[in-house]
């Protein structure tokens, strides 16, 4: 489904990231320490969404999706405390791949050799 052809869930998925990004740092969890919240995807129904996430150490995302999860139900209980929607949806937390992807692009671009002059190697 592209949202982009339905604003109102564009405004939900904004609203929900929104109260996301700002709570998640309000845990104690030190599994969260440095983790961003980079995207939601709401479901038609309001019953399920795909949160994305990255972190500074993107060499503990596994770690990191495993303290989102198990704080779950709490971000689930913020959320339907402060945004009124008909359903709370229930939270599924994935990595960003677009944030991995940039980062092995990042990799390989510093591993490469310097071009010489005029921009040629």
């Amino acid at each position: 489904m592209r949202v982009d052809r339905f604003p109102r869930m564009r405004r939900v998925n904004a609203i929900v990231w929104e109260v996301l990004a700002a709570e998640v740092h309000g845990l104690s969890d030190p599994r969260l320490s440095g983790v961003t919240i980079t995207g939601v995807e709401t479901s038609p129904d309001l019953r399920r969404a795909v949160v994305y996430f990255s972190a500074a150490d993107m060499t503990r995302l596994e770690e990191t999706g495993e303290g989102l999860t198990s704080a779950a139900g709490r971000l689930q209980a913020l959320l339907a405390s402060q945004v009124r929607l008909k359903y709370t949806p229930r939270l599924e937390f994935r990595p960003d791949q677009g944030v991995i992807a940039g980062m092995k692009i990042e990799s390989l671009l510093r591993g490469a050799p310097a071009p010489g002059p005029g921009g040629e190697e």
